[in-house]
């Protein structure tokens, strides 16, 4: 307990400037893979609190290791701080204003989450030192979380072999630990070819691309109700072929994600989706070029590593939230739907209340949640197959805001904000301070991987010839 009380006193101490940090990042909203001045950010902070820093980890430009230590257990925090695309908007306003017309901003909380990430490490590299105790902390600044899947192209590349163990957050309305329950996912690019012409006079002569994309999504629109249902897949057109409806189109090009549970019902849903693109293009008499972006794994859980962080969030109590974070959280409230509000609830293992603005409490154990948890996709999946991993969710929101939305955005450097950050910090450092402390944890935890991958090991969802797509945020 005293160790606990301590890193919770280091965090205090420079809390200040980590807030900062993330309303710098926030001010700087930038897509996956041009993170370039938020990554610049954080390098000059892993520098000035005194940890050696490696930039371009797995020859990614906005991918950034610091490292404290020389011998000893790795324990790894994992950062984020990329933005989303048309998310614009102003700071501490319950209404759509956005700051810039059409431009990005942190709709998922980025900002806090890196901010918090290298707070929870800067405070375990001061208790190392303070203490003489031998360990290694990192800080790993990952991009391009939101599709770009960065942690599978450095999971691949070997970034994480030597770590022991792994912790993360995520912003969220609740405070606790976050259930290892996501989709796999992977983003494909499929580029049709045909052959132009003048759709009145020579219509006969073409080959329709964008027909090509029409018939592949009804294909697949068809596929919907012979597949898992807890898969997804969703599509968006990058190249429609152009706006003159006189003229076939010669080209066209669709992004698909295809989601599921496991690699392996993804992997057979991709080779399904694959064969209607071929299919499509063999009945227009076009070509397709299929080309795979970006793929993470769904999350695996660890049982040691989740008691241990579930016993920092009980140690700790909830977020210290006043009248005024309250006040501004009911404000974004009337902004919502009385479905998000409920449907969060549902997801948080607490009973709905309709005079609960902001999280209250913490999060019962895992076990003894009830409801449904949010299956989206993330690339701290590929991280927990090859590292024991355990993520936090930090209450930083009004209660019912939901993800990728103008209102997260409005609330990302609110007082409410910062205090939840600093609040996830202090229980990310605390578990970090438990697994050096009891050697046999940690132990735990690795046992526990090592149980669940057994019979399915991890696969790269990535083929190895694939690149990370540096160019994705523009459509590349």
């Amino acid at each position: 307990m005293r160790n606990t009380e301590e890193i919770w006193h280091l965090v205090d101490a420079k809390k200040d400037a980590f807030i900062e940090l993330s309303d710098r990042v926030w001010g700087m909203p930038e897509l996956l893979y041009t993170e370039f001045r938020s990554c610049a950010e954080h390098v000059d902070m892993l520098e000035k609190q005194g940890f050696r820093v490696t930039k371009e980890v797995a020859g990614i430009p906005t991918a950034i290791m610091g490292e404290a230590g020389d011998e000893g257990p790795v324990i790894a925090f994992l950062g984020e701080y990329d933005a989303l695309p048309g998310l614009s908007q102003e700071a501490g306003v319950a209404e759509p204003r956005p700051v810039e017309a059409g431009g990005h901003g942190h709709g998922c909380g980025h900002n806090l989450l890196g901010a918090a990430a290298l707070l929870a490490a800067t405070a375990l590299k001061d208790h190392l030192e303070k203490n003489g105790l031998k360990a290694r902390v990192r800080y790993y600044g990952c991009p391009a979380e939101e599709g770009g899947a960065a942690k599978t192209f450095m999971v691949r590349a070997g970034a994480f072999k030597d770590v022991d163990a792994a912790i993360t957050w995520h912003p969220f309305a609740w405070a606790g630990v976050q259930e290892a329950d996501s989709l796999a996912m992977t983003r494909i690019d499929f580029s049709f070819t045909g052959r132009s012409s003048h759709a009145a006079a020579a219509p006969h002569l073409g080959r329709s691309a964008l027909d090509a994309i029409e018939l592949m999504n009804v294909g697949v629109n068809y596929m919907r109700e012979h597949m898992p249902s807890d898969a997804r897949i969703h599509y968006a057109y990058l190249n429609a072929g152009g706006i003159a409806p006189n003229v076939v189109q010669g080209e066209a090009k669709v992004r698909y994600a295809v989601r599921a549970h496991t690699l392996h019902e993804m992997f057979a849903l991709i080779e399904r989706v694959k064969k209607i693109a071929q299919g499509a293009a063999l009945m227009t008499e076009t070509s397709v070029d299929i080309k795979v972006l970006s793929a993470t794994a769904n999350l695996m859980g660890n049982g040691p590593l989740e008691q241990a962080m579930q016993n920092n969030f009980d140690r700790l109590g909830p977020v210290p939230f006043d009248d005024a974070d309250r006040e501004f959280a009911r404000k974004i409230q009337a902004t919502l739907t009385p479905q998000a509000i409920s449907s969060n609830y549902n997801r948080s293992g607490f009973r709905p209340r309709t005079d609960e603005a902001l999280c209250e409490g913490i999060q019962p154990p895992i076990a003894e949640r009830t409801g449904t948890p949010m299956l989206g996709s993330t690339d701290v999946g590929d991280v927990s197959w090859v590292v024991p991993t355990v993520q936090a969710s930090g209450a930083t929101l009004a209660v019912g805001t939901p993800a990728h939305s103008w209102q997260w955005t409005a609330q990302g450097k609110m007082p409410a904000a910062h205090k939840g950050m600093v609040h996830v910090a202090k229980v990310m450092a605390g578990t970090a301070v438990d697994l050096i402390d009891q050697p046999e944890v940690l132990a735990a935890a690795k046992a526990d991987l090592a149980a669940r991958t057994a019979a399915t090991p991890y696969v790269c969802p990535i083929p190895e010839d694939v690149a990370p797509p540096l160019k994705m945020a523009a459509g590349g």
